[in-house]
């Protein structure tokens, strides 16, 4: 049995039983990656893939637990490999993080820009996802940190830092009634066409249970995971948009308005995640500081259990 084999079993079942986009992943050959497959499975007298031809169509029941247990091996592999980069290669590495569209347009550039400027050699990547994508991102080791609202602090392959709350708010066109409205409410924003996040994106879950709870139904004619979006179809006059509030600004924004509602909708929070198993490099931390500057990098270790 050797490592390779156990990579390649790993990111086949990665790449949804592909194996071309596994050999390419891999940057190896399709007929490479099959035979050390098939090697592996004649030294454990067990076959890891069913199969229809070539095609593989399914893991079986005992490659289940291998499939488990390569993906640890990979990942402590990975470690490994960091504690040496942590040593001999301090400011030289890679960082990959998974969030949602808002985090990464409106919260994440201040911090991205300081991490670069003291991090030039040091390759950062950026995956956008739904919570549920950006969780799995992190649980699987595709993803270093994860950046997302409820879904991930929930995962239990995952630690997590709360790392700030936020709300909501209203953009509406000039002159839009609402404006002149003395109290804005639940039954208020349901008399108008609604344009918000998908509802597995930020926070959406949340908004749909307090009108669920207050047993008013929005009319949702348009869902986007991108607050630009739904600020564009705004501005067409097609509904008024429920977005973050860091996601407005009155000056870029123009000449939408903006309701704060707050008032309506309790505070989310904006959790960042790592996987429990992970080895973080002294940069990675830094990073976190640069996001969430209220904390310092040994709150930070002993938050996700890194000491």
């Amino acid at each position: 049995m050797k490592f390779h084999q156990l990579r390649y079993v790993h990111e086949v079942v990665r790449q949804q039983l592909n194996i071309s986009a596994a050999s390419e992943a891999l940057h190896t050959s399709q007929p490479g990656v099959s035979k050390q497959i098939q090697l592996l499975e004649e030294e454990l007298g067990l076959q890891i893939f069913q199969r229809n031809g070539k095609r593989l169509i399914g893991v079986t029941e005992p490659g289940r637990k291998i499939v488990a247990l390569a993906a640890k091996v990979v990942l402590e592999m990975q470690n490994i490999k960091r504690v040496g980069d942590e040593y001999s290669r301090e400011d030289t590495g890679e960082l990959t993080i998974a969030t949602t569209h808002t985090q990464a347009r409106y919260r994440l550039p201040a911090a991205v820009k300081q991490f670069m400027a003291q991090y030039p050699n040091v390759k950062l990547t950026i995956h956008q996802g739904n919570p549920a994508q950006v969780t799995e991102q992190v649980a699987s080791g595709e993803a270093d940190i994860g950046i997302a609202t409820e879904s991930i602090s929930k995962d239990e392959r995952i630690n997590c830092l709360p790392c700030y709350e936020w709300n909501r708010c209203l953009v509406v066109p000039p002159e839009h009634p609402l404006l002149k409205s003395n109290e804005l409410t639940l039954q208020a924003l349901a008399r108008y066409p609604l344009i918000t996040y998908d509802f597995a994106f930020t926070g959406g879950t949340l908004v749909s249970k307090i009108f669920h709870d207050a047993g008013v139904q929005p009319n949702v004619v348009f869902t986007a995971i991108d607050a630009d979006v739904i600020k564009t179809y705004v501005n067409l006059g097609l509904g008024i948009g429920l977005i973050a509030n860091m996601a407005y600004d009155a000056v870029r924004d123009a000449p939408l308005h903006s309701l704060d509602c707050s008032h309506l909708f309790p505070n989310s929070t904006t959790y960042l995640g790592v996987r429990r198993d992970a080895f973080l490099r002294d940069y990675m931390l830094n990073f976190i500081t640069m996001l969430s500057p209220q904390y310092d990098k040994r709150t930070v270790q002993h938050a996700l259990h890194q000491v």
